[in-house]
């Protein structure tokens, strides 16, 4: 990284961890820049959770180097945590404990506690302080836990299925309403990290993603710039559609009159040559970050 590069909210060089004999991370590269919302996609198993236990130092990497805003885990990890958030994919509380008095306990260690927004989120979830936490629902811990995570207001919220458990419309308001009023509370400055397999959902918030697979990253880009490389052209002709051979084609599909294809580089030069054959119409539209994700690894 040049010198007049800021550091990264999180810089992973490098990192492995294998649990026996099975590799979970292999020689991972992740970077993560202030203030951007980063998408970590990948299928189960990939090795999104270990990653994010190592940067927790819930896990001591067997190899390579992990800085959490600028800092060490190992060595440096209250300080971090004093800084930072998070919310596993499965979520535990003291079950005698009430929402209310959860709170009030988990706030007793922060240094920051934004009461107004605690208010709020309980409101949109309809949580009742006085139900014991032991009797929630899966959906509803979850819930708990992303009021205690967002509150605080850290600088670094780290989310691994953030979402899971919750119903369809909960989990669009979170995602569009209190994901982004995070952000947008100290633009430039609040940074997430989220491990999900719901990324239509997340479409609109992703700034930049890597995609693991087997514990390696495949593919880390800007979503922006995901959108302009992958690309599906759709073609009729007035007949059988042709056979056509082009390179920067991931994939080829003729079904009758129509043809079908998904490139994953600049699509003028297949478009040029499906109009050479042609087509009574033709089309080209970005895909979407979760059909980027299929086409990546399929």
């Amino acid at each position: 990284m040049s010198p007049s590069q800021p550091t990264p909210v999180i810089d992973v060089q490098s990192l492995s961890y294998a649990y026996g004999r099975t590799e979970a991370v292999r020689d991972l590269n992740l970077a993560v820049r202030a203030g951007r919302c980063h998408g970590l996609f990948g299928r189960n198993g990939a090795g999104k959770t270990t990653t994010m236990r190592c940067l927790l130092n819930l896990l001591r990497p067997r190899g390579g180097t992990v800085r959490v805003l600028g800092l060490d885990p190992a060595k440096d990890e209250v300080a971090i945590k004093h800084r930072i958030a998070f919310v596993p994919d499965t979520v535990a509380f003291y079950p005698w404990m009430t929402v209310r008095e959860t709170l009030d306990y988990l706030a007793s260690f922060r240094s920051h506690w934004n009461g107004t927004i605690e208010t709020d989120l309980l409101k949109r979830f309809r949580l009742d302080g006085t139900r014991k936490a032991g009797a929630l629902s899966k959906g509803q811990r979850t819930q708990l836990a992303l009021v205690a995570a967002i509150c605080p207001e850290p600088e670094l919220l780290l989310l691994d299925e953030p979402t899971s458990g919750l119903d369809p419309i909960v989990r669009r308001e979170f995602i569009q309403t209190v994901i982004g009023a995070y952000q947008d509370g100290d633009p430039g400055n609040r940074t997430i990290l989220v491990s999900t397999h719901l990324i239509a959902e997340f479409e609109g918030l992703i700034d930049e993603f890597t995609i693991l697979d087997a514990g390696r990253a495949v593919l880390t880009l800007e979503a922006d710039q995901a959108r302009e490389r992958f690309q599906r052209i759709r073609a009729r002709f007035p007949g059988a559609a042709p056979a056509l051979q082009a390179g920067g084609a991931l994939r080829v599909r003729c079904d009758g009159r129509d043809l079908d294809v998904l490139t994953a580089g600049p699509a003028e030069a297949v478009l040029e040559e499906i109009r050479r054959l042609a087509p009574e119409a033709c089309s080209s539209e970005a895909l979407s970050l979760e059909e980027v994700f299929v086409a990546t690894l399929s």
